[in-house]
């Protein structure tokens, strides 16, 4: 059943009002594959059908938002489209679209260009080699794109990575970072400030603000973090603008 969320939800999904020309399609409260799977299964539904009026839609962790021109469609009309949508299956089980795309990342984790892998592993009560077995050895989806141009929040990974974000931020890690918390990883696309602790380095190049298609990675996709060495990562990073990044398309 979906309910407005001007009620209390005892039930998912929610269709929230987003401003005067859009709609906000929320699966859960909080993260969860189900959830994640959920909205990115919708919003694929809600591109494949076309709807006049629409200009634009987007995913989060766990919600779906469209954008409508609410001259083409009045608000009662767009909402009854969406319930009707959502009608059409459980999906919490919906299958993800293909044409997503496999990555495999080469990482550096750990020394001098990754500095708190150590202290990422004793959180999570692991050494660093286990940790980084665990991490890498995980195939992680990019659950949505977020706080940079073309940067993905990734995961879940094991509930031993349910580890808090630092209490005082880092003062900047370096395009290319991976950090971690919260079972998640967020890959940066830009040099930045963050509370997320930094186990890995790539040389992968996130956001080509010159192409047509700026975005390397996109929501769906999905990614292994593999290791290598500091020597290998820097001459991949002079012969190849992906940093030794390869990909393989999903059906």
């Amino acid at each position: 059943m979906t309910q407005d969320a001007s009620q209390p939800v005892d039930d998912w999904p929610v269709i929230r009002t987003v401003g005067f020309d859009g709609f906000l399609v929320s699966f859960s409260d909080h993260l969860s594959e189900g959830a994640n799977r959920a909205a990115l299964a919708f919003r694929n539904a809600l591109e494949g059908e076309s709807w006049s009026g629409v200009e634009e839609t987007s995913t989060s962790l766990v919600s779906t938002y469209l954008r409508f021109d609410p001259l083409s469609q009045s608000h009662a009309q767009m909402r009854a489209r969406l319930m009707s949508l959502l009608e059409t299956q459980d999906w919490f089980e919906a299958p993800l679209h293909s044409g997503r795309k496999l990555w495999h990342v080469p990482t550096v984790y750990g020394t001098d260009m990754a500095p708190q892998l150590e202290e990422a592993a004793l959180l999570a009560g692991m050494t660093a080699e286990e940790a980084i077995a665990s991490v890498s050895q995980t195939r992680v989806r990019v659950l949505t794109i977020g706080f940079a141009p073309g940067q993905p929040y990734l995961g879940e990974l094991a509930n031993a990575w349910d580890i808090p974000r630092q209490t005082e931020l880092t003062k900047a890690v370096p395009e290319g970072a991976l950090t971690i918390a919260i079972r998640q990883l967020v890959l940066f696309s830009v040099s930045a400030p963050t509370g997320w602790r930094h186990i890995g380095q790539t040389a992968l190049r996130l956001f080509h603000p010159e192409a047509e298609d700026p975005f390397v990675l996109r929501p769906g996709d999905e990614v292994l973090f593999e290791p290598t060495s500091p020597d290998a990562l820097s001459a991949m990073r002079k012969e190849d603008r992906n940093g030794g990044a390869t990909y393989e398309v999903l059906t």
